[in-house]
């Protein structure tokens, strides 16, 4: 069958393949009636070359299509060759000075905040890198993917709209000049032609319905294949799809998995081929599969030719779209063919029928028809402008499709709304010509369906369809916004008079809003259901620009104005007409006065918060004073008609409900309305409501006598029984014991006062006072950092941002704030100006209590600081604007000074009321307010002016005759030395000393000095008393402290006295656990030299160590035969000195790790937090953690942050991650080392003699698996050297527990280097711990060489103590290992430097890294060592192998020196180290047959050696510092000159390291020559192969760009490697290579150990054993995996200016690289901490534990 099939197919090419398109063109160009002619041509072959088989053939598709359709067409259109012809048609055609540049998902787009119009002017990255823009406060973001490039549009930037490039394109001729001018009056008719025929082609095909028959395409043989076409909705989840298609069309998961992908990306994707009945079997599957909890997938059964016409019908409009990209007469051609009329009339034009067919069609084809009118319709002004005009018509229909359609609005026609209503012009004309606003509006209130009997809006319980139908409707307040955004500058009489048609349109809105969800109080029980509260704020969030935005378009004509004002007055007549029946009048009166208002009770009728109506009038009458319309033309308001009780009524009610909330008295209605009273003063809606609300209060009070308003007011508030009546107060507080009652009224009191602050002191909105919208700004950042310094972001978000996002917040700051820049960690903060505190209110409106009382605390601290009065007066204010001006009279109204002191009252007498003390602070503060106002007035005085402010009089006078209660100011100066208010003195002294100012000022005019020295001397006096009484207090208190202080220290003292030896101890333990030398144990050292090893060993006596375990809290002191102690560890696979990340990790179970190569591919690294336990402690609490864990999975099915499988556990004290513990000894080497009682021998007689040790331990291994009778003939013959006893088995010294623990440690090690199951029994077991030995020594080396800091003394201790702990490990661990085959791993070691004829087959030099080698031998040689008896130290052996490597490593460094001898200032000092080194290459040179380059300078040479031998030098002594214990000398503790020379002696080598060979020379040559003769050596010098170089270069994380729109760049060109040319969604870069992957999807898993894994976790595997450091590039933020189970995020190192991460690019300030952040995670890295950060950050935050990493 398939054989068939692939001749059928290279059959069906052949044909294909012999079309001409020339030939056709030709015929085309003759014929009559070219439309049947194309037709039957398409209707011939599309079915022949599309859609041949189950799966599609994109690229031989392409390929034939071009060849045998479109080819044709090119031929057609140009008249002659397509590839001479297209170029001709760019070289005619002007260059738009358009950028037009389509955006793809990700790419990083830039907006400028200075200069752009509005916030959806975007550049694409190559103009905004030519602009001006760049200089600018830009905003960076990602684009969704479709919007466009707006570089070259005028409209859309205030200045610079061209960038380098475009500028080049706008020359001097007019702009409306016909396009079609350049082209070729033939080349016109034919374009028309053609353009129409496939233009109408591609419609209908794609908005065909009929699933079984053709648009005039009828087929003559007419196949029977058929597809099943599964098509994407928004609903349900890939794994549901990915499952039902495994159960429907019996495909692997692997291919449903591509299947789904491809139906997301696509919208829609054949699942099975064949006849009809084989799709419509799966069909049903499918369907049925998915109808049980929502609707069913869609799927249809398509004949396969209608699937062929409508791929190539996409194929035609993607060339339709390149086509016309040649010259922009044809773009205008195809827009004119799009936009003409068809027969049928109204909407029969293509584009209209492709519009209006959009929610049917599937993503794929809806994205090519978007793309191609972005490219032809917007890219033609004129057509632009027509497109506009259609698509404003369709409107209503568009949006009640994409109401039905459940696609993203990113795929849907109406998105393009954004293109078309963001163009000032455009949306001007739309307004005025097709009464676009009315028509938003109207489509808007049509899907708000939901009423009640008023006619208010009503919503449904807020599910989960609910919410995603509400957010589609919200979409057309976004096309409202998008209208309005830009201001028109002139009006026109039609753009007024259709503005204010659809303001009315507006107010219809608000009206259905007014009064919405009104509220009753719950009494009794508690709500049963929380009421609807979501969608109304929603609502009113979503409107709260676009009620901004009317105001603004209001306030820039007067005639507007005044029609809009009267407009809304009426609508809220209306809204009012239907609320006042039934209500009863009262009348109340107080001190004189009576007003007559209706009864009515907050706390027992429906109230509401939602007053849009109220509020929008409000602003309106804001707007009648700023624009001065008010003064101007009073005679065209209907100011007269207002009745203030009414416009207060709503507000005020609104008002008292959040005060009776906070009150407690609507407890019982939920948290619903906590929640709605949270958003109404929240900065998302405060600007549209409470604000609102204030200003409201403000007109009403304004136009009223302040008095009747109080007296409302405390009616509303329910307090007019308690002020009216005289003595209330007092009655109530002994009948009423009910303490609730009591409290509730004392916080209505707080509240009201609160208010009637507000209402006069918040004149900073420009109209209401004197000032413009910067001092709005100022005053808002001065109270927000009153609370405490604010990062920028902070700041931002406490702002209200207005409809281009911005905040006005950058241009003000400097003037009030100073930025502090940020450290390591932490953000940039601003904090306050000092000199900007004067301006502090305490009672400033939009503080939250928590706010409030914050900022009250650190403003009071700041002042005691400053040794200032801790009072916090009122600040001075701004005069109101004359239409306010009356405002302030509230503050002498009699009624106000009645309830001052009715509270002052209560103060004086403070036992007989309830009253509390936040009430007397607000009263204070009403005064200070009063005064501030009156000695204003007095300031600004001019000569006619009578100042009618007299505040000052009315609160000196007493009352009136039957209650003769004393004055207010007389009362405050009672209080001032009441003992029980210390808090408010500062306060009441400075309204007395304020008063003072005050009378001073009055009498300047008049004179009466007498009055005022009265007042003076009795504040003078109560002054010098109150400063008396405080210092005596100061004194008493301090002596308090002192006798305090002396009782601590003597109980100090007394304690040490007490437990002198536990002092004592703890001392000494300090001087023993610090590395170094220890002065007290033995002085002797100082003045030698110290040397680490061989013979000459400085010896120290070694100090006890006593350490004590942390879970038990006993101390112990460490030694070979008491129970093991042991260090929590942590081992891990490492790459971090790789230098060849690419190698192919060999099968774990045969691969043999003896020799570790020098590229370090893969190392273990042991690190340890450095706590110690009892060994059996820690089995204890090990047991109990497994035994929780398994208690644990039965309940809960999430991974914790540790692995217990695994053996992972946390450190029980600091919780480090750790899976191990390393054993405490005592140094091992002092136990092996033997009495060394002959002279010692010389290197060339030791190795002799050891080769003779080894030969014969070989044979006697052999003989001993030949046979086990007798000695053989063999063993006669073996000469054993002298001393030498093979059959010798040592005594393992250590007790049993310490063994137990060597060994569990060297399983561990074995288990987690080479990816295998535990065996303690392997021979490779202790090639594992030396390697991670000498792996470790090595990483901690290079920290310390990239950060500069010195070989010793500056490692935190517990690498110190780890180090320590890892190398007398290793040297002990031997003695738990089979001793046969540790002596075998040295033979084999030792065969690699000093051939023998067993081992053959070894690495040559180059491929051995020589520390690992060193490490190795040096651990492994007291196996041998142990049964040679004949005097030799075990310090000979060390020294001589270390000499060795050493040497080796020499030849190694010669041998792969790439020396450049030019462009280095050479010194030819010829000392002898260059000569003796040059000496020694010329003999390589020979070894070599002269194969090396000749190098002639021995400067070089030395210089080289001595470079690459460092790293190798410094390894070692760490190594033998902690083997040995020999403390380093001082030299080699700081960073000085001459390192090189201190590390030599204290490694006893010779300074000139050449003088090693000349000492050995006999033996040394026969070394030399063999080790050069290896076959691989050969290789590498004819260039055959590489090897490492030395030193090796420390690795280090990648470079990163230091912007990081560069990095947003790269991530928005990288495609899915899989998904063939896919952009991917989550690009993610691999800090350690420098890879872009495509993670979290499902393109990119792989198959991992059984699992199905991330493109992430996967790479970690191959680059990271495991452990990777990726930036997601889209989201801006860190990711450390580890593991498949572990993972976490961390800070980016990009930061905007003001030191703060973007994480999500939420912001988009511009990000820079910061080096130090950057430098701090590679230091995690390179200090294996990686894995303990994750475990940390898991261990914080738990929802980092239910992640799937391993899908990343």
């Amino acid at each position: 069958m398939a054989a068939d099939l692939e001749s059928e197919v290279q059959a069906i090419d052949k044909s294909l393949l012999e079309c001409s398109a020339e030939e056709i063109a030709v015929k085309w160009l003759q014929a009559n009636d070219l439309q049947k002619e194309v037709y039957q041509h398409l209707a011939y072959y599309v079915p022949k070359i599309y859609c041949r088989g189950p799966n599609p053939a994109p690229q031989r598709e392409d390929m034939l299509a071009q060849h045998v359709l479109l080819g044709p067409m090119e031929w057609y259109l140009c008249g002659e060759d397509p590839a001479f012809g297209f170029p001709k048609l760019e070289q005619a055609n002007k260059p738009s000075h358009l950028c037009g540049r389509v955006f793809k998902v990700g790419e990083p787009t830039y907006s400028c905040r200075d200069c752009a119009v509005d916030p959806t002017c975007v550049l694409c990255m190559e103009c905004f890198l030519g602009s001006i823009h760049r200089e600018h406060r830009y905003r960076m973001t990602t684009s969704g993917g479709g919007g466009f490039c707006d570089c070259g549009d005028t409209e859309a930037w205030k200045e610079g709209p061209y960038c380098q490039k475009h500028e080049l394109n706008t020359s001097e001729t007019a702009e409306e000049e016909d396009p079609l001018v350049h082209l070729p009056e033939d080349m016109v008719a034919r374009a028309y032609n053609i353009f129409a025929i496939t233009f109408k082609y591609a419609v209908d095909i794609l908005t065909w319905e009929k699933e079984n028959e053709l648009p005039g395409l009828e087929m003559i043989e007419k196949s029977d294949t058929y597809y099943c076409m599964l098509f994407n909705d928004e609903v349900h989840t890939y794994e549901q799809v990915i499952y039902t298609l495994q159960k429907a069309v019996n495909c692997t998961q692997k291919e449903a998995i591509g299947f789904a992908t491809t139906v997301d990306r696509d919208g829609r994707r054949s699942v099975r081929y064949g006849d009809f009945q084989y799709c419509d079997q799966a069909k049903s599957v499918i369907v049925r599969n998915t109808s049980r909890q929502t609707k069913p997938l869609k799927v249809q059964v398509m004949h396969s030719s209608i699937v062929a016409h409508q791929s190539f019908g996409l194929k035609l409009l993607t060339w339709l779209g390149s086509v016309i990209g040649y010259s922009d007469g044809l773009r205008r051609i195809l827009c004119q063919v799009g936009l003409q009329e068809g027969p049928d009339g109204e909407n029969s034009s293509l584009v209209d029928k492709l519009m209006l067919y959009d929610s049917k069609l599937w993503k794929g084809a809806r994205n090519v028809y978007h793309q191609l009118f972005m490219s032809s319709l917007l890219m033609d002004l004129k057509y632009k402008k027509l497109f506009a005009i259609r698509f404003a018509r369709n409107y209503e229909r568009l949006q009640s499709d994409f109401m039905k359609d459940d696609h993203d609005r990113e795929f849907s026609i109406a998105d393009l709304s954004i293109q078309i209503f963001t163009v000032p012009s455009l949306a001007r004309m739309l307004i005025t010509e097709e009464n676009l606003m009315t028509t938003i509006i109207k489509t808007f209130m049509d899907h708000l369906r939901h009423r009640d009997i008023q006619g208010r809006f009503q919503f449904e319980r807020y599910t989960a369809l609910q919410a995603f139908k509400f957010r589609r409707v919200q979409s057309l307040i976004l096309d409202l916004k998008y209208v309005l955004i830009s201001k028109p500058t002139e009006w026109s009489d039609d753009l007024r008079r259709k503005f204010l048609e659809g303001f009315d349109a507006f107010l219809e809105l608000l009206k259905c809003m007014q009064g919405m969800d009104p509220i009753t109080r719950q009494v009794g029980q508690h709500i049963e259901m929380e009421p609807e509260w979501e969608a109304a704020f929603t609502l009113q969030m979503k409107l709260t620009l676009v009620i901004s935005m009317m105001q603004d378009w209001c306030a820039l004509d007067e005639k507007v104005l005044i029609e809009a004002y009267k407009k809304c007055l009426t609508v809220l007549m209306q809204c009012h007409s239907g609320f006042t029946d039934g209500e009863q009048p009262i009348v109340l009166s107080m001190c004189g006065h009576s007003v007559e208002t209706i009864r009515y009770c907050v706390s027992q009728e429906k109230v509401s918060i939602h007053l849009p109506v109220s509020r929008l009038l409000a602003g309106l009458h804001v707007l009648l004073s700023k624009t001065e319309v008010a003064y101007k033309f009073p005679e065209l308001l209907p100011l007269s008609e207002l009745s203030p009780p009414m416009l207060i009524e709503h507000p005020l009610r609104c008002l008292v409900l959040c005060a009776q909330v906070h009150a407690g008295m609507w407890r019982r209605n939920g948290f619903s309305l906590v929640n709605q009273i949270y958003y109404y003063h929240n900065v998302k809606c405060r600007r549209e409501m409470f604000d609102k609300d204030i200003v409201m209060l403000q007109t009403g009070v304004s136009m009223m006598d302040p008095n009747h308003f109080l007296m409302i007011m405390l009616s509303r508030f329910e307090l007019y029984q308690i002020f009216s009546t005289p003595d209330y107060g007092k009655r109530f507080s002994t009948e009423n014991t009910n303490k609730d009652v009591v409290q509730q009224n004392n916080t209505l009191i707080e509240e009201m006062l609160y208010l009637i602050i507000m209402i006069v002191g918040e004149r900073f909105s420009p109209g209401i006072g004197q000032v413009n919208t910067t001092d709005e700004i100022k005053r808002e950042i001065i109270h927000q950092l009153s609370i405490r310094p604010m990062a920028h972001s902070e700041l931002v978000k406490a702002l209200p941002e207005d409809e281009n996002r911005e905040t006005g917040m950058e241009s003000v700051i400097e003037e009030v704030a100073c930025f502090k820049k940020p450290g390591l960690t932490g953000r940039g903060l601003y904090e306050l100006k000092p000199e900007c505190a004067k301006n502090f209110n305490l009672y400033f409106y939009h503080f939250s209590r928590a706010e409030q009382s914050k900022a009250e605390e650190a403003q009071r601290k700041l002042k005691r600081q400053n040794r200032e009065d801790t009072a916090l007066p009122p600040p001075a204010l701004p005069p109101f604007c004359p239409l306010f001006a009356s405002l302030v009279n509230i503050l002498q109204s009699d009624v106000m000074l009645c309830i001052m002191g009715t509270i002052l009252q209560w103060a004086v007498e403070h036992n007989g009321y309830a009253w509390s003390e936040s009430m007397l602070q607000r009263v204070l503060h009403l005064i200070g307010m009063a005064l501030q106002e009156e000695k204003q007035h007095l300031e600004n005085l001019s000569e006619e002016n009578v100042v009618t402010f007299t505040f000052t009089q009315k609160i000196s006078k007493p009352g009136e005759a039957p209650s003769n209660s004393p004055s207010i100011l007389a009362m405050l100066e009672t209080l001032q030395n009441a003992p029980h208010l210390e808090v408010h003195k500062d306060m009441i002294r400075w309204i007395l000393k304020t008063f003072n100012t005050i009378k001073k000022l009055r009498e300047s005019s008049s004179s009466s000095p007498v009055a005022e020295t009265e007042g003076n001397i009795m504040e003078e006096s109560s002054r010098d008393k109150d400063k008396a009484e405080r210092k005596r207090k100061a004194e008493i208190a301090r002596l308090r402290r002192e006798k305090i202080m002396a009782q601590m220290s003597e109980m100090q003292r007394h304690f040490i006295n007490e437990n002198k030896e536990l002092f004592q101890q703890t001392l000494e333990e300090l001087d023993t656990s610090a590395s170094g030398v220890h002065e007290n144990s033995c002085p002797v050292i100082l003045d030698a030299k110290l040397t680490a090893l061989g013979p000459e060993q400085t010896r120290v006596a070694e100090p006890r160590q006593v350490v004590m375990c942390i879970l038990c809290q006993e101390e112990q002191e460490v030694k070979v035969d008491s129970r093991a102690m042991v260090l929590a560890a942590f081992i891990q696979r490492s790459t971090v000195l790789s230098k060849n990340r690419n190698k192919i990790t060999p099968d774990p179970e045969k691969y043999d790790p003896l020799f570790m190569h020098p590229d370090l591919s893969c190392g273990t690294h042991t690190g340890s937090c450095g706590h110690i336990m009892h060994a059996h402690c820690w089995q204890r609490y090990f047991d109990a953690v497994q035994a929780k864990e398994q208690r644990r999975q039965q309940r809960l099915r999430v991974h914790t942050s540790y692995d217990v499988e695994n053996g992972e556990f946390l450190c029980p004290l600091c919780e480090c991650l750790s899976n191990t513990v390393i054993p405490l000894l005592p140094p091992p080497r002092v136990l092996f080392n033997r009495l060394d009682f002959s002279g010692q021998p010389n290197l060339t007689q030791w190795i002799k003699t050891l080769s003779q040790q080894v030969q014969a331990i070989q044979l006697l291994r052999n003989e001993h698996c030949a046979s086990h009778s007798g000695h053989s003939e063999k063993m006669d013959q073996l000469q054993l050297p002298e001393g030498f006893r093979p059959d010798f088995k040592l005594k393992n010294p250590y007790s049993e527990s310490i063994k137990e623990m060597l060994t569990t440690f060297g399983t561990a090690t074995y288990k987690v280097g080479l990816k295998v199951h535990p065996n303690e029994e392997d021979p490779r077991v202790p090639i594992m711990c030396w390697g991670s030995c000498a792996y470790t020594i090595q990483t901690i080396e290079r920290i310390l060489a990239d950060e500069d800091k010195p070989l010793f003394g500056h490692l935190p201790c517990r690498q110190d103590d780890c180090l320590m702990s890892l190398t007398r490990f290793a040297a002990a661990h031997w003695t738990v290992s089979s001793l046969s085959a540790v002596q075998g791993h040295f033979c084999t070691l030792l065969a690699s430097l000093v051939p023998n004829e067993k081992n053959g087959n070894l690495p040559c030099i180059l491929d051995i890294d020589m520390f690992h080698l060193l490490v190795s031998l040096v651990l492994s040689f007291p196996a041998i060592h142990c049964q040679d008896f004949s005097g030799v130290s075990l310090g000979t052996g060390d020294l001589h192998l270390f000499h060795l490597v050493t040497m080796a490593h020499i030849i190694q460094i010669l041998l792969t020196s790439s020396t450049e001898e030019n462009g280095m200032d050479q010194e030819n000092t010829n000392s002898e180290e260059e000569v003796a080194v040059l000496t020694l290459y010329k003999f390589l040179c020979q070894c070599t047959g002269s194969a090396l380059k000749e190098i002639s300078s021995g400067w070089h040479l030395w210089r080289n050696l001595k470079a690459g031998i460092m790293p190798f030098l410094r390894c070692s002594a760490l190594f033998f510092h902690y083997l040995n214990g020999v403390p380093a000398p001082s030299e080699i503790q700081v960073n000085g000159a001459n390192q090189f020379e201190h590390l030599c002696s204290y490694l006893s080598l010779p300074n000139n390291l050449t003088c090693l060979f000349q000492e050995n020379g006999e033996i040394l040559n026969t070394l030399i020559e063999s080790w050069c003769s290896n076959s691989e050596v050969k290789r590498y010098l004819e260039g055959k192969r590489h090897a490492i170089s030395y030193a090796r270069e420390s690795n280090k994380l990648i470079d990163l760009p230091d912007d990081y729109s560069c990095l947003i760049n790269q991530a928005s060109n990288f495609s899915c490697p899989k998904s063939g040319g896919d952009k991917s969604r989550a690009p993610t870069l691999c800090l350690v290579c420098g890879t872009m992957l495509c993670s979290q999807s499902y393109c990119c898993q792989t198959e991992l150990e059984g699992e199905d894994v991330g493109a992430c976790t996967a790479h970690t595997y191959t680059c990271g054993s495991g452990v990777g450091i990726f930036l997601r590039v889209r989201e801006c933020q860190v990711l450390f995996l580890a593991g498949k189970t572990k993972g976490c995020f961390y800070p980016p190192p990009y930061l905007d200016d003001y030191g703060e991460t973007d994480q999500g690019l939420r912001r988009g300030n511009p990000l820079h690289l910061c080096k130090e952040r950057f430098k701090k995670i590679q230091k995690l890295w390179q200090q294996h901490s990686i894995t303990e950060e994750i475990g940390h950050a898991q261990e914080a935050n738990q929802t980092l534990v239910g992640i799937d990493w391993q899908h990343l």
